[in-house]
C-alpha cells in the first residue's frame, strides 16, 4: 500500500515538474503574441488589460512628447524591470512586444505597445497586456501597466 502511494506521489511530482518546465521553457511565437494593440479586441477572459487612445474604458495617457521619444522611454523602462525582455518589434518602429515573467514560476505575460502620434508634440501609448496561461491574472497586467505609466509621467 505504501509503495503504491509513494509511486503515485512520484508520478504526480514528475507531472508537476514537467508542467512547470513547460511554462518556463515553452517557445513564444512572435506571430501569435506580437499583436497591434490598436487592432486588438478586449478578450473575454479577465487575464488581460487593453488600453487604447480614445477608448471609452482604459483610455491611453497622453504625454507631452513625440511618439518616438515616448516609445524609447517606455522601452528603457520596460527593459529595466526584472524578468522583462523584448520579444518582437523595436521602439524605433513605434511597436514592440515584451515578455514579463512572474518571479517564482516564470508565467509569461505578453505586453504589446504602440506609440501613437497625436500631433502638436503629444503622443500616447496603446497597450495590450495579457497572460498566456490561466483564466484570471488577478489584475496583475493592469497593475503592472498603470505602475509603469506612473513611472513615465513627468
Amino acid at each position: 500500500m505504501w509503495r503504491m502511494l509513494a509511486a503515485l506521489v512520484l508520478v504526480l511530482g514528475a507531472l508537476a515538474l514537467v508542467g512547470l518546465l513547460y511554462v518556463r521553457l515553452a517557445p513564444s511565437n512572435p506571430s501569435r503574441w506580437h499583436v497591434d494593440p490598436l487592432k486588438a479586441k478586449r478578450p473575454d477572459r479577465p487575464n488581460a488589460f487593453l488600453m487604447q487612445p480614445g477608448a471609452d474604458r482604459n483610455a491611453a495617457h497622453v504625454f507631452e512628447t513625440d511618439a518616438k521619444n515616448l516609445a524609447l522611454a517606455f522601452d528603457r523602462l520596460a527593459l529595466s524591470q526584472p524578468r522583462v525582455s523584448r520579444l518582437a518589434g523595436t521602439p524605433e518602429k513605434l511597436f514592440t512586444t515584451y515578455i514579463a515573467r512572474s518571479p517564482l514560476i516564470g508565467f509569461p505575460d505578453y505586453i504589446s505597445v504602440r506609440a501613437v502620434d497625436l500631433g502638436q508634440g503629444r503622443a500616447a501609448l496603446a497597450i495590450f497586456s495579457r497572460a498566456r496561461f490561466g483564466y484570471s491574472d488577478l489584475g496583475v497586467n493592469k497593475k503592472r501597466i498603470l505602475d509603469w505609466l506612473g513611472k513615465l509621467a513627468p
